[in-house]
């Protein structure tokens, strides 16, 4: 009895409150939107948007400035889709993996280089879109259903044969390695940006002068590298899917 008394006595009075994570909703109708990360995305959008336009406004036979820029960014991604999908199924993917890669690699980088703690909101604080685990998780899931559609496009019904070769004892296996490819991509690229504005933030925080320099351009190089990590990784798997396991192939 004194014990449980002894429990209701802290409950009444708690020592310490921790409240984590908060953030700004909307209500759109019966969907709540996550605010904050709504925001940055559609920023990063616009910034990819208009470089975009500004590239192919004027266009030049020598390119310059940010036309070549965009080209080289373009060749940079058209090599990364052939090396993984092959000469003769790249192309069709291009625009997927250019706009996986593209993303990722603004969204990263506007953590590092955009002073988003500035712009003071009602609820939570801005960060870049890659720093939530909702952003992460809807490109991972963009990735599983485009290899998906790309093995029932060339292989039909067929695709799903891959679940029981060589043999039907590895259907377990086979369904399990579906849901644990994009747990691995959402986590990965969430892990690492979050650690790596969290440790920026807490050397900012100690040393708030020259420090902190070093980490955040080992940051930045970084956050390049899991947006190549990311988008070299979906164009491995639907190099995957459209090779199927079958013999059927060889066409």
């Amino acid at each position: 009895m004194e014990i449980i008394d002894g429990l209701s006595v802290l409950k009444s009075f708690p020592l310490a409150e921790l409240e984590v994570g908060q953030h700004l909703y909307w209500k759109i109708g019966n969907f709540t939107v996550h605010g904050q990360v709504f925001l940055t995305s559609w920023i990063v959008i616009a910034i990819l948007v208009i470089a975009s336009i500004a590239a192919t406004r004027n266009v030049q036979r020598i390119p310059s400035g940010i036309q070549n820029f965009m080209e080289y960014a373009l060749e940079f991604i058209r090599d990364l889709a052939k090396s993984q999908l092959g000469e003769k199924d790249y192309r069709p993917w291009v625009p997927f993996i250019g706009t996986l890669f593209l993303f990722i690699f603004v969204s990263n980088w506007s953590g590092a280089l955009v002073p988003w703690k500035l712009i003071k909101l009602p609820v939570g604080e801005l960060a870049a879109p890659t720093n939530d685990i909702n952003t992460t998780v809807a490109l991972a899931l963009l990735t599983s259903l485009a290899y998906f559609y790309a093995g029932f496009s060339k292989r039909g019904l067929s695709y799903f044969t891959k679940y029981i070769e060589p043999t039907p004892i590895l259907l377990p296996i086979a369904i399990l390695e579906d849901f644990t490819k994009p747990l691995s991509l959402s986590f990965r690229l969430f892990g690492n940006i979050l650690a790596d504005e969290l440790v920026v933030a807490v050397l900012v925080l100690l040393v708030p002068l020259f420090v902190p320099l070093p980490v955040m351009a080992l940051g930045l190089f970084t956050s390049a590298i899991q947006a190549l990590v990311f988008a070299t990784l979906a164009g491995a798997y639907i190099h995957e899917a459209l090779e199927g396991h079958g013999g059927d192939e060889h066409d």
